[in-house]
Parts: C-alpha cells; structure tokens; sequence
C-alpha cells in the first residue's frame, strides 16, 4: 500500500513502546486502532499516553484541544481482528522470536491485502519475521525509540524479501511522523543502535560483577567521562533487564561470538524478577510501577 493511501495505522501491543507508536500516529493525524490481549492493559496504554499528553500541555507545546483530537484518533481492541481495518500495522509485542513469528501468521491473515507489517523488534531477524507471512516482500523493520514521543530516531530494517516500494512506504510513513529514519543495510541481529549499544551495557554490568565499581560510579563515570545523558546501568534499569538479556542472547546466538555472552549478573537478576523500573528493583530500587 502506498504512503497517501494509509489513512489508519494499527498497532499491536499497548505497552511502552506500543503506546509511544499510538500516541505519535495520532498526533500526525493517522487513525490508530490499538489492540493488545487485556482490556487492562488497553486502559493502561491509554492512561500512559494521556499523561504523556498532559505533561505537552504543561510545557505549552500541546493545547487541550489537540490533547482531545488526538485522543479522539485512538481506538483500542482486545484481540487482533479489530486490525482488519487498518492500513499499515507495526508490531510492538515483547522481544520474543516465537511470540513475534506467532503474531506475524496471524496478522497476515487478518490484516488487508497489500497492508504493510511492521515489527518494532530491536534485534530479531526482519528476514525470519517475513518468512512466517505469505506477504514478505510487504514486511521490514521499523524500530522506533524510547521514549517513543521524545526520540527522532527510527531504525529502518530491510530483509531479504522486502521490496524497495515497502522500505519507500515505511521511510515515508517515519518522516510524515516527524521522525528521522536511518537504514540498516543489512539485517543482521542488533541492527545498528543494539549491536551498539547493548554490548555497552552488557559491559558495564561486568564491571559491576567484577566488584570493579558500583552502579553509582560506573554510571557517573560514563556520563562525565563520555558525556552520555545517562549511565549505562540506569539505562538498563530503564529498558527492561528482561529485554537487554534477551537482546544479547540474540546477538550471542546469531553472531556466535563469545563476546555477546550476557553477563551472568544480567541473567541472575532476570531469574530474580529484577527488572528494572518496571518491577521496582534492578541496579538501583524504584517504588514499583502499578500493574
């Protein structure tokens, strides 16, 4: 489907980044229907992306008639038929092969002809994805950032089958949204920013494990020391202890090197539900985000 013919974009999952894909669709004018398994969870993406909203308009960037539109642009649904509707679908589901390839078949079923899918997986194979489709030249990778409203950055990801008319479609789609879009050339796990910067992470959560510092000072040390805006660990804490330990085990399966080995610490604190902010403890402790 071309660009000026999508009119509605269906999302799948309203968690973080779900939410985040939904809230910003709708700001540039797309109709969104967003489904996820729970009506709890709908509620809860909804009730996310009201405050995002809210938090504009103290800023004075949004007024509350905006807030109102854009609010009146989202549908939400239990369960994935309501997408039979939409023009364009992006898959936010957690970062997992089986759950994604499972989601993948049953949108290619339900979804329209020419409809474009999209996963927002931020290391899984775009190739493997397609292959579970009987549409996968009609399949990329369009990996958005957190936080979705406030990161310009999308990740286009071609696989083997994507047509060049698909991968013109998706980088249209990310700039009508305001957003800059920069190509993987190739689909290798990690893309470019995780190929990057999970090993960073999985680096420093080493050095924690080697009592060589403490998260405080690892964290201080990359910020004043590289200028980064935020340590390492907290960055962990942020995305989700679960997602960097299974990002690196994608990267250490499929590039079967030694050096994408997840730190045993990573994997302990997974095992413990140590999560991050999500959960209330990771590196550092949080008050627990209500369920």
């Amino acid at each position: 489907m071309k660009l000026d013919q999508i009119r509605s974009l269906g999302v799948v999952g309203a968690g973080q980044m779900g939410n985040g894909i939904a809230q910003v669709a709708a700001t540039f004018g797309l109709n969104v229907i967003m489904t996820d398994i729970s009506e709890a969870s709908l509620q809860k993406g909804v009730a996310t992306i009201t405050s995002s909203l809210d938090r504009l308009i103290k800023k004075g960037t949004l007024s509350e008639d905006q807030k109102k539109e854009i609010l009146g642009r989202i549908k939400t649904a239990a369960g994935m038929n309501a997408l039979s509707e939409a023009d364009f679908i992006v898959e936010a589901a957690t970062e997992n092969i089986d759950l994604k390839l499972k989601i993948f078949k049953e949108l290619d079923a339900i979804a329209k002809p020419g409809v474009i899918l999209a996963s927002n997986t931020s290391s899984i194979s775009i190739t493997k994805i397609a292959a579970a489709t009987k549409r996968p030249e009609l399949v990329a990778g369009m990996h958005f950032m957190n936080p979705v409203p406030l990161m310009k950055l999308v990740e286009g990801i071609k696989g083997l089958q994507t047509s060049d008319e698909t991968f013109a479609t998706v980088k249209g789609l990310t700039e009508k949204m305001d957003k800059v879009f920069v190509e993987s050339v190739k689909d290798m796990p990690g893309f470019i920013v995780n190929r990057i910067l999970m090993p960073m992470i999985n680096e420093a959560v080493y050095t924690l494990h080697e009592g060589i510092a403490s998260p405080e000072a690892i964290d201080n040390a990359m910020k004043l020391g590289t200028n980064q805006p935020m340590g390492p660990l907290t960055l962990a804490d942020f995305i989700g202890l679960d997602t960097c330990l299974a990002i690196m085990n994608v990267l250490h399966d499929g590039l079967g090197d030694s050096k994408y080995r997840p730190c045993p610490l990573l994997v302990k604190y997974v095992e413990a539900g140590w999560m991050g902010r999500k959960s209330g403890r990771g590196f550092y402790k949080y008050e627990a985000q209500s369920k």
